[in-house]
């Protein structure tokens, strides 16, 4: 039998923490938190539904209270059973990190099928009872006896199935939000839906001093379908993509403040919502996607902590809150950043997490802060191959996919595995172990290259003789002159206009390389553009690392070791910001010529940690290259090599497998 009486008394147990009403900002989100069962929730103003003729007030004996928890089911069967009652809520509990059964004090069922279903009266009744239902309502397609405790009504709206938020004053339905805490400072600006297509920065927390609260909707308002396959992925995005309703920082405090919210998402970021990923916030950049490190450089907002080791460890850059809150966090899936000289491949070695450098043009990057128009790239980090091979293959466009074959040459870079290159026994084994297996998944031996000598014979005439010599200033060259002239001049200019002449601060890195893009110039940046391309050519022409094949895609994969386990303190003092003339490595090779390039992780080696006194553990992570266009085929050989036990899924916390 259901009790309604006891509703007053569980609806107490909602404590309310604040109630915010920012009335001058539109675009904030309004709210207030609620505990169930200890768990924080955030409660939203704009309704999804509407429960009408239902004598709801006379549940709510607290003044200030004014919601009750609610959970909706639909059911297609004709009989409505106890039994599928219990398993409903079991599945619920399972898979959904934002029910509890605190929800089941009101209960809607609706039908999704034909027909007048009925109730399995006695078995359901009996089933609530156990789960402390206060009310239980009903749809009207439902036959129902009258001695039935069961109040029909019809939500105004269909609703998904899972949990909600109902007011006892107005019968409206809100979406439940769970609040996670951001304790790595991943964040700069959490946002919830405006249910119109844009968002709104939410600026709730809950009583810790650790970081901003995080709200996330329930996993069962989303079921994947071939229009969106990405559908209940949550997501958090770069502060340096702009997302309709909210503003963007780039890093900067300055830039925050100047620029309205955005009016529009870019067409990077509106692809994966459309294709049902779940926004839930901006995530921490270095300043306008440069390069800096965490104690000198980082000014404007502090740096996000890598949860990894002793959780002291730099994050690497510039895609750093992305690539720590995939690091930290179970209830994140995706992150969305972007990576021009290796700002995705540096927080992915870091956190030891999936992470790409797609083909440039990839994605179109509209509605983006740049660093350099024709190098920059969206990737997508994850801690699964099947989760980032699920996303890849749907958000770039224009690649082919389905090739009869797997690439059947590995290029190895001798001295990219040399001991003073990798640094450890424990890092060399674990990559000696992969590639060996590596080989064994594509039937193919390594073959080992010397780039720099394959250069020097099959170089185009008139060349340099070295590839430092050529590209040792471009990457340099190409990202200060370009951001300096498109994003420093115009930035500069409308700060000076609404602040009496004044100029932004900017932090010590990116104001170093604006300074030497000032100095360089156009020329400068013609010139070194030209080198890019000649390399671009070359890599995959004369030299044949690049070539395409119209098997396999890739005539074969570049491999590197990306990161080995060296502990990079976050809290070490170095000199003053450094010119980014990074000379011509490795990790160069997919910038010049617009490759894929992904991170995966391979294991873990142990250090001694003078942060915790103890013994931790840092990833080693390995870099596959192809030719430019073989994303997807990237894609699918990594989503084998997980099936087959070659690559595993990470987890979250200090370590990839506790």
């Amino acid at each position: 039998m259901v009790n309604f009486n006891k509703a007053a008394v569980l609806l107490g147990a909602l404590q309310a923490l604040e109630l915010y009403h920012t009335a001058s900002a539109d675009n904030i989100a309004h709210g207030r938190v609620t505990v169930l069962n200890g768990i924080p929730y955030y409660v939203g103003d704009i309704a999804v539904a509407h429960l009408p003729d239902v004598p709801l007030s006379s549940l709510n004996p607290l003044p200030d209270i004014d919601v009750f928890p609610l959970t909706v089911i639909s059911s297609n069967s004709s009989i409505f059973t106890g039994e599928e009652l219990e398993m409903t809520v079991a599945e619920y509990l399972e898979s959904d990190d934002v029910f509890n059964d605190a929800f089941l004090d009101a209960v809607y069922l609706s039908h999704s099928g034909s027909g007048s279903p009925t109730l399995e009266s006695e078995a359901v009744n009996t089933e609530l009872s156990k789960k402390d239902t206060s009310l239980f309502l009903v749809s009207p397609k439902y036959s129902i006896q009258e001695d039935q405790n069961v109040v029909k009504t019809c939500l105004t709206d269909e609703l998904p199935n899972g949990p909600y938020f109902a007011s006892t004053k107005t019968g409206d339905v809100f979406k439940a939000h769970r609040l996670y805490e951001d304790t790595q400072y991943a964040f700069l600006e959490p946002a919830v839906s405006d249910e119109e297509g844009g968002y709104r920065a939410l600026s709730v927390t809950s009583e810790s001093i650790l970081g901003r609260s995080i709200a996330v909707p329930s996993r069962l308002y989303y079921s994947a379908t071939s229009e969106k396959p990405l559908a209940g992925l949550r997501m958090g995005v770069k502060d340096i993509f702009h997302v309709k309703g909210l503003r963007t920082s780039g890093g900067n405090r300055a830039y925050y403040s100047l620029y309205e919210p955005r009016n529009s998402t870019g067409p990077a970021i509106q692809r994966l919502i459309d294709l049902g990923a779940v926004f839930v916030g901006k995530m921490g950049t270095v300043q306008f996607a440069n390069g800096d490190r965490p104690t000198g450089d980082w000014v404007d907002f502090h740096c996000p902590f890598n949860p990894r080791g002793d959780g002291y460890q730099d994050p690497s850059g510039s895609s750093s809150g992305p690539g720590a809150g995939i690091g930290a966090y179970e209830w994140l899936d995706i992150a969305i950043g972007s990576d021009t000289g290796g700002s995705m491949r540096g927080p992915a070695g870091a956190q030891g997490i999936f992470g790409n450098r797609p083909s440039t043009g990839a994605v179109e990057l509209d509605e983006v802060i740049p660093l350099c128009s024709g190098l920059d790239t969206a990737g997508v980090f994850a801690r699964s191959a099947q989760t980032w091979s699920r996303v890849v293959n749907v958000w770039y466009q224009g690649f082919e996919a389905g090739y009869p074959s797997l690439p059947r040459k590995i290029f190895y870079p001798s001295a990219s595995f040399a001991e003073d290159a990798v640094g450890s026994d424990e890092a060399a084994g674990l990559i000696e172990e992969f590639v060996g297996r590596f080989e064994g998944f594509l039937g193919a031996n390594r073959t080992s290259v010397d780039v720099d000598a394959v250069w020097n014979s099959t170089k185009p005439i008139g060349a340099p003789a070295t590839l430092q010599d050529m590209l040792h200033y471009t990457y340099g060259t190409l990202i200060s002159v370009y951001q300096w002239l498109h994003l420093g001049v115009p930035f500069f200019r409308d700060y000076a206009a609404k602040h009496e002449d004044r100029t932004p601060y900017i932090n010590p890195g990116p104001l170093l390389r604006w300074n030497l893009g000032q100095g360089r110039g156009q020329a400068g940046w013609d010139e070194a553009w030209a080198n890019k391309t000649t390399f671009k050519h070359w890599w995959s022409g004369a030299s044949g690392f690049g070539a395409h094949n119209n098997e396999s895609c890739s005539e074969g994969i570049y491999i590197y070791p990306n990161s080995v386990g060296t502990p990079n303190y976050r809290d070490e003092y170095f000199g003053p910001p450094t010119p980014p003339y990074w000379g011509m490595s490795d990790s160069n090779i997919a910038v010049f010529a617009g490759l894929p390039d992904l991170v995966v992780p391979i294991g873990e080696v142990p250090y001694n940690s003078t942060k915790s006194g103890r013994t931790e553990y840092l990833p080693v992570t390995m870099s596959l290259v192809a030719a430019r266009g073989c994303d997807l085929m990237v894609a699918s050989m990594v989503r084998e090599l997980e099936a087959q036990g070659i690559l595993k899924p990470v987890a979250a916390g200090p370590m990839l497998f506790p």
